[in-house]
């Protein structure tokens, strides 16, 4: 019998609609599991949705816990943790996942791996965030739970600082402030399946925005990345055993320099630059691990 795989996603997202398809073609069978209709049943060691015994899979790829970026996702981990603790097996594993979903853990993890990133504070007092980012010049602050770069603030040394600071803590009571680097006008998606480097593709700035994100008008390229660059991210993903990632990297007049690691990574900028099918490679993976 072949297996039975869900995807949790998004309806009518492209990449979770695009993985679904791609393991009802090699499977019959597909599942796309949206977490916000899931039922976890503590007494019966169950979990369902829409009618199917999620316990009963054989496996899960987890490609999208929600559209956002919230605290709330965190839980529906927990719930996705329940089950892999039970004997699904997961595709990135969930506690993998948990580590990345909040800014700051994958900070501090990168950090403590030696990852080079931008100068980076963290605080909770006006004050001390006026302070850091006068003395970085230019700085971003970032919500500690988004993408694409929603929520996330510019703010240099002549703005009136504490006015703006105390605006933005009304939604962000821990402080992300990373000095703003000078950068060219794109970055990088160095991209891993299984650990293994798999292609990169750069994001270019078209607009004028001061970030590279589709959602600010980027564009995907092709890219040749220099082995550094490829070295770089590696180390960078192989600090939390993910199936599937994508490493944010940065090219500076001092080398190269990381973001973060993705929890999900997307298959659109992999295709469109490189003619990858990620979809299609991610699930034959998964069938060879299970």
């Amino acid at each position: 019998m072949k297996p039975k795989i869900g995807v949790v996603g998004v309806p009518e997202g492209w990449s979770s609609e695009e993985l679904a398809d791609k393991i009802a073609e090699k499977t019959g069978f597909s599942l796309l599991i949206d977490m916000g209709k899931t039922r976890l049943d503590l007494t019966t060691g169950k979990v369902y949705f829409d009618g199917h015994d999620l316990s009963q899979l054989d496996a899960i790829i987890i490609k999208k816990v929600g559209s956002r970026y919230s605290p709330d996702l965190l839980d529906r981990l927990e719930v996705l943790r329940y089950l892999h603790e039970k004997g699904v097996k997961m595709f990135s594993k969930p506690l993998s996942i948990i580590r990345l979903l909040d800014r700051l853990s994958c900070t501090v993890t990168l950090s403590s791996g030696d990852i080079p990133m931008p100068p980076t504070v963290i605080t909770e007092d006006i004050q001390l965030a006026a302070e850091s980012i006068t003395e970085f010049g230019e700085a971003v602050l970032k919500p500690l739970f988004s993408t694409k770069a929603r929520g996330m603030l510019v703010l240099n040394k002549t703005d009136d600082l504490e006015s703006q600071l105390s605006d933005f803590k009304k939604d962000n009571n821990t402080m992300y402030i990373q000095k703003k680097i000078k950068l060219p006008e794109y970055d990088l998606g160095v991209v891993f399946l299984g650990g293994e480097y798999l292609t990169t593709y750069a994001r270019k700035i078209t607009n004028g925005s001061w970030n590279t994100t589709t959602n600010s008008g980027g564009k995907y390229a092709p890219y040749t990345p220099s082995p550094e660059i490829i070295e770089l991210a590696c180390r960078a993903q192989s600090l939390f055993d993910l199936d599937f990632t994508c490493v944010d990297i940065a090219e500076t007049e001092t080398g190269p320099i990381v973001f973060e690691v993705s929890a999900f990574g997307g298959f659109r900028g992999v295709l469109s630059t490189s003619g990858i099918d990620a979809a299609s490679r991610y699930t034959d993976y998964v069938l060879k691990s299970i």
